[in-house]
């Protein structure tokens, strides 16, 4: 019992650590939204069979990721391996309008994704979110 309980505090001191690493944190929800609109883009694209109700899911979940990485840019966090650009933090009124024109775009997607019945009434709204990716991505990310 004794060993059980040194490993389950070393695994929850690890995951803390983790946690506590802004830049992985928010490196790992980029890593599920580019698997995320991949799926879709790869549906979108027709290089999938277009399926309605997986399409709504991986729309429901990519809302989900567009609450979570931007509570990582946090200051001091632009030291490191990042690909963000000092203007996160220079400009931060611009980052945060940025992030939230992409969230309500993300959002429009899920509602969009809901009610679609075919791939052309998703095609507009796809294009429209990676948009705001797009523009995020030119303003505030070294590629």
């Amino acid at each position: 019992m004794h060993k059980l309980l040194v490993i389950a505090c070393c695994f929850a001191t690890f995951n803390t650590a983790l946690a506590a690493d802004p830049i992985t944190s928010r490196q790992e929800v980029f890593k599920q939204y580019k698997k995320t609109v991949g799926a879709m883009g790869k549906m979108v694209k027709g290089d999938t069979a277009f399926d309605q109700a997986e399409f709504a899911k991986l729309a429901a979940h990519m809302d989900e990721l567009a609450q979570q990485p931007w509570q990582y840019f946090t200051p001091g966090s632009d030291k490191g391996k990042t690909d963000a650009k000092p203007e996160i933090w220079s400009k931060p009124a611009e980052f945060k309008a940025a992030a939230d024109k992409h969230k309500a775009e993300v959002a429009k997607m899920k509602a969009v994704a809901a009610q679609a019945s075919g791939l052309n009434d998703v095609k507009a709204q796809f294009g429209a979110m990676q948009q705001t990716c797009k523009a995020c991505h030119d303003q505030f990310r070294a590629d």
